[in-house]
């Protein structure tokens, strides 16, 4: 590397976030518990700081950098964006429910933001090396995060089966990766397109290499066959870390997988297309049907998470700019269902209560109307039923692969939509049409309910108004793909 020619810029907000993160563990250092909020304050402000980077650097066009293992392109800002935006809900979301379980301390704040610039590596590697460092980086944040609840069982138990299943598949995709390598003699993704492209790389090994890392995307992801963990994790780990987990690195992983499948192993379509194919069929099947049985909350959203899967594959599996474009899509609005879901939940709970089992939402509509309707509006939109946006985001990767003639995968995400009606509609039955058992007030801090409602009611908003942010998707998806 000739430092002399190192440009620094596209990698600025990765840059000040570490920085920040630096700064923040050292003044935490000289911190009481009781003055854990400046901790809180300084992650919001950094979180709000790399934001602003992040905008202030942004070009229209792929920049390369760090001997190019590192690119900024329009489709990697906005999912940094994205995950910017989701983080600082966490935090927000999370405060009061953290504070009341003794967990509010430097290690989670320090650790989310360590997370997230692990995402952001994944978002921006184009070598096989710095993808997986940015994926390692993320998962053990994660564990440590996870554990943190050290004298709860089912958080170290749920802590102790990601990691050890994280691990698993963070091997395969390794071993994978060295297939790849071996057949190609390269870890550059554009090198290993290349080498496909011009013939000179061995086609067994290298599809030997596709099946390994298919493998452990599709456990990051959190699809079948390699979904076991997620209802565990989701129901182990606190409501808070659930929702961690279930947000932003799923944004993440899906810029994770393009860059793998669409940049370096986009020649290998045909291969990796019948692999996702059943994937998602699977996904949307399993996760659909499962969770119907189902009667704690945090597994329902597990499932729910597991389906939804399946759907964004669909956007893959299209491979084409605009199928690619309907899974940003998918993704971006999954996650904003998914901090509601999980908002709501965080609400309802207080100290010594967990609100996690559907026997706890009996009769929310008697006790608060409005967290009833901003649940409502989240079920409805996961449901796909409109005018809610998550009737769009469905609707935009059904017809990507109804445009490249796959109508019967259409036909069973259709089918496997109204199955997952079920399980949604009767959540709000329990809402609205059941009597309350519980009469305990419900006390959320102003700003948790402000952003919470902003929120939901943005589900309603995107709903009426998709063209915008699809548009978005679309044009970073189209000015990034071009450079491959």
């Amino acid at each position: 590397m000739n430092w002399a020619d190192l440009n620094m810029i596209p990698a600025a907000p990765e840059l000040f976030m570490l920085s920040a993160i630096l700064l923040i563990l050292l003044v935490d250092m000289c911190l009481s518990d009781e003055q854990r909020g400046i901790t809180y304050g300084l992650s919001l402000l950094t979180l709000v700081g790399t934001a602003a980077v992040q905008l202030y650097t942004y070009t229209p066009y792929p920049v390369y950098t760090f001997s190019n293992m590192f690119v900024a392109d329009p489709m990697g800002d906005i999912v940094k964006l994205a995950m910017y935006g989701t983080t600082f809900l966490v935090l927000v979301y999370t405060r009061q429910y953290v504070v009341e379980r003794d967990i509010f301390k430097g290690e989670y704040f320090t650790l989310s933001l360590f997370a997230l610039s692990g995402m952001n590596f994944m978002v921006s590697a184009t070598h096989f090396v710095s993808l997986y460092i940015g994926l390692e980086l993320l998962s053990l944040s994660l564990y440590a995060l996870i554990a943190m609840q050290r004298d709860s069982i089912p958080a170290t138990e749920a802590a102790m089966k990601y990691f050890v299943l994280g691990a698993l598949a963070s091997g395969l995709l390794l071993y994978g990766m060295s297939m790849v390598y071996g057949a190609t003699g390269s870890l550059f993704l554009q090198d290993v397109a290349k080498a496909i492209t011009g013939g000179s790389a061995n086609h067994v090994l290298l599809v030997f290499g596709l099946v390994f890392i298919v493998a452990g995307l599709a456990f990051k992801l959190g699809a079948v066959p390699f979904h076991m963990w997620v209802p565990d994790v989701y129901q182990g780990s606190s409501t808070a870390l659930a929702m961690m987990i279930g947000a932003a690195p799923k944004l993440a992983a899906f810029v994770f997988v393009l860059r793998i499948l669409v940049q370096g192993l986009g020649p290998l379509v045909a291969d990796w297309q019948g692999m996702l194919v059943i994937i998602a069929v699977l996904s949307m099947a399993i996760g659909n049907i499962t969770a119907i049985a189902q009667t704690n909350v945090k597994r329902l959203l597990a499932y729910s998470t597991v389906s939804h899967m399946g759907f964004l594959l669909l956007g893959l599996i299209a491979g084409t700019p605009e199928g690619y474009s309907a899974a940003l899509f998918y993704t971006v609005i999954y996650v904003l269902m998914s901090l509601v879901g999980f908002g709501i939940l965080l609400a309802l709970s207080r100290a010594g209560f967990e609100c996690e089992t559907l026997e706890d939402l009996k009769g929310l509509n008697q006790r608060n109307s409005w967290y009833a309707f901003l649940m409502l509006l989240a079920m409805f939109s996961m449901a796909g039923i409109p005018p809610l946006v998550g009737f769009y985001a469905k609707l935009a990767v059904i017809k990507a692969v109804v445009d490249i003639g796959l109508i019967w995968l259409a036909v069973v995400a259709v089918v496997m939509s109204l199955i997952g009606a079920f399980y949604y509609l009767r959540v709000v039955k329990y809402m609205y049409f059941d009597d309350k058992q519980d009469n305990s007030p419900i006390v959320v801090r102003g700003d948790m309910k402000l952003v919470l409602s902003v929120n939901a009611i943005a589900l309603l908003v995107l709903g009426a108004l998709p063209e915008r942010l699809l548009v978005l998707c679309v044009e970073a998806m189209k000015q990034s793909l071009n450079a491959l």
